[in-house]
């Protein structure tokens, strides 16, 4: 073991790895710890966004709602990021040599950046769209069609690939995803201008978004929850059409809940990379291992989404156990079928479109 470390050592430079900051003995195991952390992750987030994709494929009711159409524009962008990150693994692994580490710096971290954007500016589009379903339900499939559906999403990949162009011409740096190169460590530097320059486009704009939208959401569902139940209590002859009505508000109330667990855990893991980045371009603070583990907690909201979408969603759940219903056995497929969705009553107005629908 000793002397294959030491061939390894032999074989070239010292390879940098951000990790060596933790202080082992050999940097070989700095950067073998670094590689598997990294091909860990990349294999999640591409396995999981995977499955995704072929679920949306397979299932046919799931493509009938607009929001599938942001979700599986995050599916598709967040299956790149897992490409891309195959990148950082050949450089510690010195597969990369020949090429220039400046440029090969540069365009990782400028495509990690836009690919992780187009997954943020999903998630507020799909929050947006979900608000105008509930708050409009007679005009939505007037405001919502088709055709808006692609122009928005083809705004969403062009609006993310100019909000870090400028990183090309020197004017600052996107973030981090390119630090596991020595050059972008050490030589590429954040700019206070260009990091506001972000937060004010991307971050900022796409939080707002979110929590007015799911702050208004749940505003609505609460007071619809609370009259029903008022009324229920006030005409108890009524019990029977009125437990129907109740069931009503179910869906909206969790549909709700679902988008806002996805988006807690997006901003959760979003927010300490966000935060070192405006530290670190202010001059306030600087580590290369918080820039490591911040960098990499966010990419790993890629595989996240995936896993909250078969956990919460009754028809992604039904689509999943379609799919691998030839490899397991029907006890365990009926695990995916468990939720059941709300019983529907004989007469009710008619449904408010896809306001109704888990994920």
């Amino acid at each position: 073991m000793n002397s294959s470390a030491s061939d390894w050592n032999q074989s070239g430079p010292p390879t940098f790895c951000l990790l060596g900051a933790i202080g082992y003995s050999s940097s070989l195991d700095t950067c073998v710890l670094e590689v598997a952390v990294i091909l860990f992750l990349t294999v999640l987030i591409i396995a999981g966004n995977l499955v995704v994709i072929f679920v949306f494929h397979c299932a046919p009711l799931l493509n009938h709602h607009t929001t599938s159409h942001f979700i599986q524009t995050m599916a598709y962008a967040d299956l790149l990021v897992g490409v891309t990150c195959l990148v950082p693994s050949l450089s510690l692994l010195q597969y990369l040599r020949t090429l220039n580490e400046e440029l090969t710096c540069k365009v990782f971290g400028y495509l990690v950046s836009v690919l992780k954007s187009v997954s943020m500016a999903s998630l507020a589009c799909i929050s947006v769209d979900r608000y105008i379903a509930i708050t409009r339900p007679l005009s939505y499939a007037t405001l919502v069609t088709p055709c808006r559906l692609r122009v928005c999403i083809v705004l969403i990949w062009l609006y993310s690939a100019l909000v870090f162009l400028p990183s090309f011409f020197d004017w600052g740096k996107p973030g981090y995803h390119g630090d596991i190169f020595q050059w972008c460590a050490e030589s590429w530097k954040t700019n206070p201008g260009f990091s506001t320059f972000i937060v004010a486009l991307l971050y900022a704009p796409a939080a707002l978004t979110v929590c007015f939208t799911y702050g208004s959401i749940f505003k609505i569902c609460r007071q619809h929850t609370k009259e029903i139940t008022q009324r229920h209590a006030r005409f108890s002859s009524q019990a029977e059409s009125e437990k129907g009505e109740r069931c009503e508000g179910c869906p909206d109330k969790r549909y709700a809940m679902v988008l806002f667990r996805i988006t807690s855990v997006f901003y959760v893991l979003w927010m300490p990379y966000i935060l070192y980045f405006l530290l670190e371009s202010a001059g306030l603070y600087h580590h290369k291992v918080a820039s490591f583990l911040t960098t990499w907690l966010a990419i790993s909201n890629s595989f996240c989404n995936c896993l909250i979408y078969s956990l919460s969603n009754s028809l992604f759940r039904k689509g999943l156990g379609r799919l691998f219903s030839p490899l397991f056995p029907s006890c365990f497929i009926g695990w995916f079928n468990t939720k059941k969705p709300p019983t529907v009553p004989a007469i009710q107005p008619p449904p408010r479109p896809d306001a109704r629908h888990d994920v």
